[in-house]
């Protein structure tokens, strides 16, 4: 099997690239610049795939010889719509108050690049996530504290804080920003099987009893 020696993530997302060392492979992190916009009548799961797909490729450009290059882009979807991250605190605001009490699903796109021979791996991961209830007073400090302005659906599950999540149903680190098991399917595709046992430290991590590590990558 070929053998590249590390990881080009095409992000700059330091949620991202802190999941991704947690493979055991050298990181370097690096920004695209792709069009997020979403084509008309494209359903929200070929839309994260697409950009997940493009970024890979984006990040392709200067990579180390024998390295593979990761996309993935996130969306938060509620009642057919595909939620972003919000523009201001106003938008923030209103993403929050339609989503705490009812649930949503979060789809990542995960694409794995190995620019050597333009071998291409690609996924799409959902979760199911149900908000919690919280009052007018807990958005208002969470709005406030500017953590909502660069997440999709403007929250981060993982804020000890605010706590916006009662539970979930599938991947927490896919909520996080990046599906690792899934991940890992990929680079053993492309570039070799994961050097630490990712399942495992993501359990530990975010302290969540993962009920789809087994069949997706096992430990």
């Amino acid at each position: 099997m070929h053998q590249a020696a590390g990881i080009v993530l095409a992000s700059g997302s330091p949620r991202r690239r802190d999941l991704v060392t947690w493979l055991g492979f050298p990181v370097v992190g690096r920004a695209v610049d792709v069009d997020e916009r979403r084509l008309p009548e494209e359903s929200p799961a070929r839309y994260v795939r697409r950009l997940a797909e493009q970024k890979a490729r984006a990040g392709a450009i200067g990579a180390p010889a024998g390295w593979v290059v990761v996309g993935g882009d996130t969306a938060v979807v509620f009642q057919g719509r595909v939620l972003g991250k919000p523009r201001d605190g106003v938008e923030a605001r209103h993403m929050l108050e339609a989503l705490r009490g009812r649930p949503h699903q979060v789809l990542s796109g995960v694409a794995v690049y190995r620019p050597a021979d333009e071998a291409l791996w690609s996924t799409v991961v959902g979760t199911r996530v149900f908000m919690r209830a919280m009052s007018d007073a807990e958005l208002e400090a969470y709005i406030a504290s500017g953590d909502p302005m660069d997440k999709a659906g403007a929250y981060a599950i993982q804020n000890q804080d605010f706590h916006p999540v009662e539970r979930i149903e599938g991947c927490y680190a896919n909520v996080v920003g990046l599906p690792l098991c899934h991940l890992a399917q990929g680079l053993a595709a492309l570039l070799g099987p994961p050097r630490h046992q990712v399942a495992l430290q993501c359990q530990r991590a975010f302290g969540y009893n993962c009920p789809i590590h087994e069949r997706v990558f096992p430990v």
